[in-house]
């Protein structure tokens, strides 16, 4: 069985939690799971809700399909939500259920270990690390080699990308000075930065600053589904050109041309998506960023026990995540 790593999941911050190591009953990802399909690594979201985020978020604004806007996160709270969050993370390695990575020998040894995966434990969101960064290297001593500056919201260090349908990811400005320096510190550190939630603004300021592999870890192509989270030619062109990479998206709404969030969308999308950035910038800048336990994916698919069935028609598994994270890290 070919070896998987995944770009991202956000089952650390699932209700059943506490199961992930065991087996849960619903959800994508746990360990047993992983091991079924061949997941032998991933990035590990820790991600802090919004205080409002409703139950039923679209609304039509205009003739575009949009979510509500998510309000703010401030500091002290998503600091402790994301702690404990990552705790959960720490506990499993402690108890030998995953290996947390620290550098890219952990990711290389576990790619030959089909008992033990090896987790990348990311920020989806900095509000967790002050204006400051004075947290920033607590945080790297915890584990931390992945960053995005935001999600799909504002906060110190930029603006994220609101979800909507159709739309340009152009929708506000980007880094603040305060992100301009996350951005930089991570790359002094060797914590990798990610722009999948990232506005247009931000992903060009992050462009021109020029510290590291361009990487977007879970979306997908603006042409094919014109979604404002999805990436624009000139953003593919930027990624190659970087080194860096896509990890191309499972979440249905982000698949399709009509932004539907069905789980009846063909597993042929996801081939569809990765063929076009492959064709467009390379296959070497292409990989999976399932977006597992954050977003509908494909019935077809299921959860990571049927990594099998896409790995099959796309050969992509694991080399372009290990030599982005090399980079980044080193």
């Amino acid at each position: 069985m070919l070896a998987v790593f995944d770009g991202h999941n956000d089952a650390l911050i699932r209700d059943d939690h506490a199961r992930i190591g065991t087996g849960r009953s619903g959800g994508h990802v746990d360990v047993p799971r992983m091991r079924a399909g061949g997941m032998r690594g991933g990035i590990f979201a820790v991600f802090t809700p919004s205080s409002r985020m409703r139950k039923k978020p679209l609304r039509r604004r205009g003739g575009v399909l949009e979510f509500k806007p998510a309000s703010p996160v401030d500091h002290r709270r998503a600091a402790a939500h994301a702690t404990a969050a990552a705790g959960r993370l720490l506990a499993m390695d402690r108890a030998g259920r995953m290996r947390v990575a620290l550098d890219i020998a952990a990711v290389d040894a576990a790619k030959d270990d089909d008992r033990t995966p090896v987790a990348v434990l990311h920020l989806e969101g900095a509000e967790a690390i002050d204006s400051e960064l004075e947290a920033l290297d607590t945080w790297y001593a915890a584990g931390l080699r992945s960053l995005g500056p935001v999600w799909s919201r504002p906060n110190a260090f930029a603006h994220g990308v609101p979800l909507r349908f159709p739309s340009s990811p152009d929708t506000g400005p980007g880094l603040t000075a305060a992100g301009r320096e996350l951005v930089e510190r991570c790359a002094e550190l060797g914590i990798l930065v990610d722009l999948s939630h990232l506005n247009e603004a931000g992903f060009w300021d992050v462009a021109r600053l020029d510290v590291g592999p361009l990487v977007a870890s879970h979306s997908g192509a603006h042409t094919l589904a014109a979604s404002s989270r999805n990436l624009t030619d000139a953003q593919l062109d930027a990624i190659g050109a970087s080194g860096g990479l896509v990890g191309i998206v499972f979440a249905c709404a982000l698949l399709r041309a009509d932004f539907a969030d069905d789980p009846d969308t063909p597993l042929q999308l996801i081939v569809d998506h990765a063929r076009y950035v492959a064709e467009r910038i390379g296959v070497e800048h292409v990989a999976l960023g399932s977006d597992f336990d954050g977003a509908t994916v494909p019935a077809e698919l299921g959860d990571a026990s049927g990594l099998p069935r896409l790995v099959a028609a796309l050969a992509i598994a694991w080399e372009n995540w290990r030599r982005v994270l090399a980079t980044w890290w080193s």
